[in-house]
């Protein structure tokens, strides 16, 4: 990993090696220990608006995901994100670190709680998925039509049909709505084409084994596979806050960042006073 001395510049770009790649990554600060995932379709510049909001003082790392932005998904090798991950994390020396996950992002963080918690001091999901979930026939069939478009050569309509997705309703309704056309039009599609991920195993009958102290943030107008999710998360994880904001939807990240940043900002503080004490 690049070096960084103490005249570290805000969002210094940095090329990870791990699991045979090098991870494209934004990193502040000399020592971070908060990672952030970003989430389906998207990229490390999809937390450029809450980062602009958090404490500079914050030491944080966010990176590409295998196949998003700028690190690479070689073809036939099959892999788990969250097991990029735990090399992530091995080749950065960070023995223990806060995590904080969007969407799919959400789904990886999670993943990797329950499969290291060792490795994990806290965890924020914001809108979060589930590795394993069964998705609802309308999930299924909106999705099905993207793939099958882009598998018809037609990667620009896959996109586009990505974007109008109802999903993301509410964001195309904020001011953020050319930052998500921006994050969409940059996905290649690589995973519409072929996924090389590897399955898992329901992640939805482990939720009971999460101990680790978790910050939820949840849309009032996100869809209700998502909205089942939370739920499930509120019941099940003993050690939870939970967050709504009834007014956005599932990327609350991009429609309020400000919120976003505050709320992360204020329980990851919470967790360090917790540790010195």
């Amino acid at each position: 990993m690049s070096s960084l001395n103490g005249d570290a510049i805000t969002n210094t770009p940095v090329m990870v090696p791990a699991a045979g790649l090098n991870f494209y990554a934004l990193q502040r600060g000399e020592t971070p220990r908060t990672l952030f995932i970003h989430g389906f379709g998207g990229d490390l510049h999809t937390w450029d608006r809450v980062f602009s909001y958090l404490d500079p003082d914050l030491a944080a790392l966010r990176y590409d995901l295998r196949g998003f932005g700028r690190t690479p998904c070689p073809d036939s090798i099959p892999f788990r994100h969250s097991d990029d991950l735990l090399a992530l994390l091995d080749s950065l020396a960070i023995l223990q670190c806060d995590l904080v996950g969007v969407s799919m992002g959400g789904s990886v963080a999670l993943n990797f709680a329950l499969n290291h918690p060792q490795r994990v001091r806290s965890l924020v999901l914001i809108s979060p998925g589930l590795m394993g979930w069964e998705w609802s026939e309308v999930w299924q069939r909106q999705w099905a039509k993207i793939v099958a478009t882009a598998r018809a050569g037609k990667m620009d309509r896959a996109r586009q049909l990505f974007y109008s997705h109802p999903l993301f309703f509410s964001t195309r309704a904020s001011d953020a709505a050319d930052d998500l056309y921006d994050s969409i039009m940059r996905y290649s599609g690589q995973e519409w084409l072929q996924n090389f991920e590897q399955p898992s195993l329901p992640d939805v009958d482990r939720l009971l084994e999460l101990k680790r102290p978790t910050l939820l943030l949840s849309g009032g107008c996100d869809l209700s596979d998502f909205q089942v999710i939370a739920d499930l998360l509120s019941a099940c994880v003993e050690n939870i806050q939970r967050i709504d904001f009834p007014e956005l939807g599932h990327l609350i990240h991009l429609e309020d960042p400000q919120a976003c940043a505050q709320s992360v900002q204020t329980f990851l503080h919470q967790q360090q006073t917790v540790h010195q004490h």
